[in-house]
């Protein structure tokens, strides 16, 4: 299978400019033991300690980042607890997906640098993150939960903040990074940064290559090689902000990324010409301004992806197929922050988003040769909203309410109430009640025969959380565990002729669990997740449709100082049994089971000078064979190494 993947990503980004020192405390925390002092931004779209908010957020720090660069950035936020990149093992460049407390794929809102990034000519609009390079991230925050109050459509199980690497500390310094690893894959980036007068300065360049394995499976039997399937990206990162005054600040991100690569045919069928190219490109400009009692944010962002398949006839009965698919998303927002005194402050703000899609395909085969199809569709959405937060003493609570409207199913209405109490100085206890909603995608809404432009939105009609965060002992061991339940009506599926109704019902619930330990030289944590799903249609009959995900997921971490400059640290992970589906068998698909895994992973880092760092990382040291996706391969026992160099 053959990939050429084309990825631009061109950010002005404006993320955490209410708050400059945000990046700094989320750089120095450590996410398996839960600081309930460290501020994040993306929860309630203002600074506030994690102890002043009813939420489950997640950081990953900079130093976390730091040491998991021989990994990609599904692979790094496939362990976090409830979180789960399905195919992050498979062949590398290959697709993944994202379930976020099992969730399904479109259903997690993906921020980068604040604003949000969709892709307009998908089935479910979800952003692929291979298109982001791990070289060109500082931190990540993760907010669990319904965050459409806030952030509108796609937030109904949570949000991702990925936040890019910004200018830091005067002078300007440069550093290169070079990997290598398994199935002949290497990484080559470098990048500057500093403050040069008012000015900030961030920028990264990278270049991936890599081999690959074959995507697709050898079925039973066989005794034909499948080829390898390479992935090849092309990248470029660059932050700037201009800091006008004291109270007026520009800032923005530029990324360009290009993925070349390699496809196969289908589950257990090699292809040796199936290639794709795509391209993201995200665009944004921000301005913030700093007042007495609060802050003015306004952002304007352009988000566009462009896909290019060809499959050249040359086997799978003569096979040909090509696409061209570019989809725009635009949007354009304003946030306002104001504290009115100790008790009392206001989040509002309201945001255009427009959305628009072009595709053309042709596809023939032995015996069949249909007509080439096109897609033409756009649609807009015009949201207002206010988040209103109380504390005092122990008590918390944020209540708010959001007003959308669509150009095609008109009108609809999403809210939170959230409310917490922090005692002991270390035990939070929250909960959380609330509604979301995921607007039709254009494929939905126009792509021939199987579009209906009569779809309606899907709507969590309610999505309840209660947990409780507790520092057990002070810096030194946390505990924190949620329950969690989402209803949604109108879900969108296709019908006996495959065009998409708003027919369904799904009604998801779990928990999860994590105890964290830091002490001296040694950090580590444990976790444990839970999830079920059931899909009703509206003949009654209930359907388990948690397909690739696992009802049972377990996984820990440590991390070991063994010396001032050498850290050593190993994850686990278990998957539980699962169900796919199998397209090619009847009554199609047919329903088949995964059996449960277990991956254990190692990594070294050395910093041998003050200016060079070594590291490496061990993967599947176990050599576990195992199943992601059904029909499709994934990663033997795999090893990255590296070095990184600072010049100044």
């Amino acid at each position: 299978m053959k990939k050429n993947f084309i990825v631009v990503a061109a950010g002005l980004g404006l993320a955490q400019l209410a708050l400059p020192a945000t990046k700094a405390l989320a750089q120095t925390r450590d996410t398996t033991t839960r600081d309930l002092n460290t501020v994040v931004v993306t929860a309630t779209r203002s600074p506030k300690t994690l102890k002043e908010i009813g939420r489950a957020v997640t950081v990953i720090s900079a130093e976390q980042i730091k040491q998991s660069q021989g990994k990609t950035l599904p692979q790094l936020l496939n362990l976090v607890p409830g979180l789960m990149f399905s195919g992050v093992t498979n062949a590398p460049g290959q697709a993944t997906e994202v379930y976020l407390r099992g969730a399904s794929a479109g259903n997690t809102l993906i921020l980068i640098d604040g604003f949000p990034v969709n892709d307009a000519q998908s089935i479910a609009g979800n952003y692929d993150l291979n298109s982001i390079a791990m070289d060109q991230i500082d931190h990540i925050e993760i907010l669990k939960g319904s965050g459409s109050t806030l952030y509108g459509s796609d937030a109904v199980a949570g949000v991702i903040n990925i936040i890019t690497r910004h200018a830091q500390g005067k002078g300007v310094k440069a550093a290169v990074q070079l990997n290598g690893g398994s199935y002949n894959t290497f990484r080559e980036s470098a990048d500057i940064n500093g403050m040069v007068n008012q000015t900030g300065i961030a920028v990264n360049v990278s270049n991936t290559d890599s081999r690959g394995f074959s995507a697709a499976a050898p079925p039973s039997g066989n005794t034909l090689p499948f080829d390898n399937d390479g992935f090849y990206q092309r990248s470029i990162s660059a932050n700037i902000s201009q800091y006008v005054s004291s109270a007026f600040t520009l800032k923005g991100n530029l990324q360009l990324s290009r993925n070349t690569g390699d496809l196969d045919f289908d589950a257990f069928t090699d292809d040796k010409d199936d290639t794709y190219k795509r391209t993201f490109m995200f665009a944004g400009l921000g301005a913030a301004w700093t007042l007495p009692a609060g802050s003015l944010l306004v952002n304007a962002s352009q988000n566009n992806v462009w896909s290019d398949y060809n499959n050249l006839p040359s086997d799978n009965f003569n096979t040909a197929s090509a696409s061209q698919n570019l989809g725009r998303v635009s949007n354009i927002e304003a946030v306002f922050n104001y504290t009115f005194d100790k008790n009392w402050s206001i989040t509002s703000g309201a945001d255009y988003k427009y959305y628009n899609t072009i595709q053309h395909s042709a596809y023939r085969t032995d015996g069949y040769n249909p007509p080439p199809s096109s897609v033409y569709g756009s649609s807009n959405i015009t949201s207002v909203y206010t988040s209103l937060f109380f504390k005092a003493g122990i008590f918390h609570i944020e209540t708010g309410a959001r007003y959308n409207h669509h150009n095609t199913y008109g009108d609809n209405f999403t809210y939170t109430i959230n409310p917490s109490v922090y005692v002991f100085d270390r035990l939070k206890v929250f909960g959380t009640i609330a509604s979301a909603y995921k607007a039709p995608t254009l494929y939905q809404l126009y792509a021939a025969p199987y579009g209906n432009s009569a779809l309606k939105p899907e709507k969590t009609t309610a999505s309840y959380e209660a947990g409780f965060e507790w520092e057990v002992i002070k810096k030194v061991l946390t505990f924190n565990t949620a329950f969690y339940q989402r209803k949604i009506k109108d879900a969108i599926t296709t019908d006996s002729k495959f065009v998409y109704q708003n027919i369904n019902r799904q009604n998801d619930k779990g928990f999860e669990s994590e105890l964290g330990f830091k002490k001296d030289k040694l950090t580590a944590s444990a976790y444990m997740t839970y999830v079920v799903g059931k899909q009703t249609n509206a003949a009654g009959v209930e359907v388990n449709n948690l397909y690739r995900r696992p009802k049972n997921t377990y996984g820990a971490n440590a991390s070991y100082q063994v010396l001032p400059t050498f850290v050593v640290g190993l994850d686990y992970k278990y998957m539980g049994d699962r169900q796919d589906q199998d397209f090619n068998s009847p009554p199609y698909p047919a329903i088949v089971d995964l059996k449960h895994y277990n991956l254990l992973n190692a990594h070294l880092q050395w910093q041998a000078t003050k200016k060079l760092m070594l590291f490496t990382d061990l993967n599947n040291i176990l050599n576990k064979t195992y199943i992601e996706w059904y029909g499709y391969s994934t990663r033997k026992i795999n090893f990255m190494s590296g070095l990184k160099y600072q010049f100044n």
